[in-house]
């Protein structure tokens, strides 16, 4: 059998060592909590060591995803409901969003109306965007809670990778926004505000749903 020699109580780390160590591991922990734990995953950045290791705009990306799903799951709880007592058999149908607001002598909706409330963080940008015709027409309105957001207004489509209708730095917009070609249109927002600001868009018109573009 194998006896195993009992080390020398010399070579054994003292109370204090022990206790040094821990405090230095607590320290370390502690410091990357604080300097990427926070900002990769919850975008909360107080030494702003994660904005210059871009770690903050990961945090961000995962809270938007976040809230999104939740605004999903949320929306998908509140039309369960609409379905299930929705009117079955032949001709029977369940408009749950956009809202038509009129239609064509054919009979094709020739407009609806739609609106989105969403929550920006404290630089996060994000994007909403339509599919719409070339010379199709919504009128928009868009306003902040409060604080002013720089905006571009702006579309794409086949061929063309930006076409800008404007942009600036306002709490309020509203207009109509023809679009110049087939594609998708509508506005980029990013809040530079210290706080979180919820934006509400409006639109009516001709276009084919709004989007929250990722």
């Amino acid at each position: 059998m194998f006896n195993s020699q009992k080390p020398d109580s010399a070579d054994l780390p003292t109370t204090r060592q022990l206790l040094r160590s821990t405090v230095f591991a607590v320290g370390v922990a502690a410091a990357l909590l604080v300097t990427v734990i926070l900002p990769a995953e919850f975008a909360v950045d107080p030494t702003g060591i994660g904005r210059l290791l871009q770690l903050t705009d990961m945090g961000t990306v995962k809270m938007a995803m976040a809230r999104e799903a939740e605004q999903e799951a949320l929306a998908e709880a509140a039309a369960a409901p609409a379905l299930a007592q929705a009117p079955s058999g032949p001709g029977a149908a369940t408009v749950l969003a956009p809202v038509q607001t009129g239609a064509t002598a054919d009979g094709a909706p020739a407009s609806k109306a739609e609106e989105m409330t969403l929550t920006l963080a404290p630089g996060q940008g994000l994007e909403i965007k339509a599919k719409m015709s070339k010379g199709a027409s919504v009128t928009y309105i868009w306003i902040t809670d409060g604080p002013k957001l720089n905006f571009d207004a702006h579309g794409d489509g086949a061929g063309i990778s930006y076409h800008g209708y404007g942009k600036g730095s306002e709490s309020r917009s509203e207009g109509v926004l023809t679009a110049a070609f087939d594609g998708s249109h509508g506005w980029f927002w990013r809040n530079r505000a210290g706080t979180p600001v919820t934006i509400t868009l409006r639109v009516t018109g001709d276009f084919d749903g709004l989007k929250r573009m990722v």
